[in-house]
């Protein structure tokens, strides 16, 4: 039997067989649910997320019960079997996951953009089959981007004929959530050097995941390295991604409204955690004339200022989704345009409030909350991280070029 081999920092190696059998698993039945059963998952998520951080326990009965639940099966379309949720619930979705446990939130993103992918530009037998995978609890993981290139875009990744099928070797960097993955999605570039997306078995041989992500955020997504020593794949599995980006699509916007989900997960996980340290901890400034911190007017009116924030950012997320929606019923040039704008523009509110709520909460909560027990720094280095994920200082430049010059956003997994 094929095994795939772990190893971590310390030298220790896992292995795991290749699936024998799916986990039981669970059908959403509308958008209602799915968010009631997030809320459900992410109140146990959120028990265990400080623990799990500070002792980088990676998140393997999370991720089964996330399986088990059936929401990584809400974008699956009716015509196989699923729902295929608002992209704004699939937002709110992953905020409500992120706000209990980041890491946890963002490891289905990349599920999620490759069912994009799959929806987009998959053949007929391709949805059926790997459609039916995600309704039957399978999770799918990133081995997309590499270092050493020119640009974070550029591959060094190939796939090659080899007979009536394909062999691909490389090396990825950041493979989120492959640790956890039944199967390894390979983006690599063919002899013409068109991007590819190919659907590996977890176990299939050549594949080595190396357990070496070790930023200082994020820590339990398993973003470590895959080495692809002439991995072979059938033709049937194999996507030509590129084609994709040839035309309008919304195969960047979900991947990028699932980030911003994230973001304004983490800026509400540190938000409740400020209001409940000032509200039962925090001790008043000398001269500010009140009893209590939570009564210290600027204490209060910065406050209010972050929730106003988070609240925009919730609806603007909402009002992005829609118009998602919108682009993928009917994906003219118009409409992706809009859609892509949204996405581009709750992103950068996500950010930024993912990384003020994170800090103000220091601010307002005072030194005793830099205690190394208490973890609240989590917030922060989780947002620093995961909003580095691409640059958001381009997105405001893609909306004002737009704007002033009529320049169409470059079509892109990050727009």
């Amino acid at each position: 039997m094929t095994i795939l081999a772990i190893h971590d920092p310390a030298g220790r190696v896992t292995t795991f067989p290749p699936s024998e059998e799916s986990l039981p698993q669970g059908r959403i039945g509308s958008e209602e649910e799915a968010l009631a059963v997030a809320a459900d998952l992410a109140a146990d998520f959120a028990e265990g997320a400080a623990r799990r951080d500070e002792e980088r326990l990676l998140p393997h009965r999370e991720l089964d019960a996330l399986s088990r639940s059936g929401l990584l099966a809400i974008t699956v379309p009716p015509d196989y079997g699923g729902i295929d949720v608002s992209n704004a619930v699939l937002a709110e979705v992953t905020a409500i996951l992120s706000a209990a446990d980041a890491s946890i939130g963002q490891i289905p993103q990349n599920h999620f953009y490759i069912l994009e992918a799959l929806r987009v530009d998959g053949g007929e037998e391709q949805k059926r089959f790997f459609f039916g995978r995600a309704l039957a609890g399978d999770r799918f993981g990133n081995a997309l981007s590499e270092r050493g290139t020119k640009t974070v875009g550029h591959y060094n990744t190939r796939i090659a004929r080899d007979g009536l099928g394909y062999r691909i070797n490389g090396q990825k960097f950041y493979s989120t959530g492959v640790l956890f993955a039944d199967w390894v999605t390979i983006f690599a570039l063919d002899e013409e050097e068109h991007l590819t997306m190919s659907f590996v078995p977890r176990g299939a041989e050549g594949i080595e995941i190396i357990d070496d992500w070790d930023g200082f955020g994020q820590r339990t997504t398993g973003s470590g390295t895959t080495i692809l020593k002439n991995v072979a794949v059938g033709a049937d599995a194999v996507v030509h991604h590129h084609r994709g980006f040839e035309r309008p699509t919304t195969i960047g916007s979900v991947g990028q409204i699932i980030h911003a989900g994230v973001d304004l997960g983490i800026a509400r996980a540190a938000f409740a955690d400020m209001v409940t340290f000032v509200k039962t901890q925090s001790r008043p400034w000398t001269h500010s004339g009140v009893e209590r911190a939570s009564e210290d007017p600027l204490t209060v009116s910065k406050v209010g200022e972050i929730a106003i924030r988070i609240e925009a950012a919730t609806a603007l997320l909402a009002s992005a989704g829609h118009k998602v929606d919108l682009a993928q019923i009917d994906p003219t040039e118009d409409k992706v345009l809009q859609a892509s704008l949204a996405v581009a523009a709750a992103k950068v509110l996500t950010t930024e409030i993912a990384l003020d709520a994170s800090s103000t909460l220091f601010e307002l909560a005072g030194t005793s909350s830099t205690k190394v027990a208490l973890n609240l720094n989590r917030h922060w280095r989780n947002a620093r991280t995961h909003t580095l994920h691409d640059p958001v200082r381009w997105k405001p430049h893609v909306v004002g070029n737009y704007h002033l010059n009529g320049v169409l956003p470059p079509r892109s997994g990050a727009l």
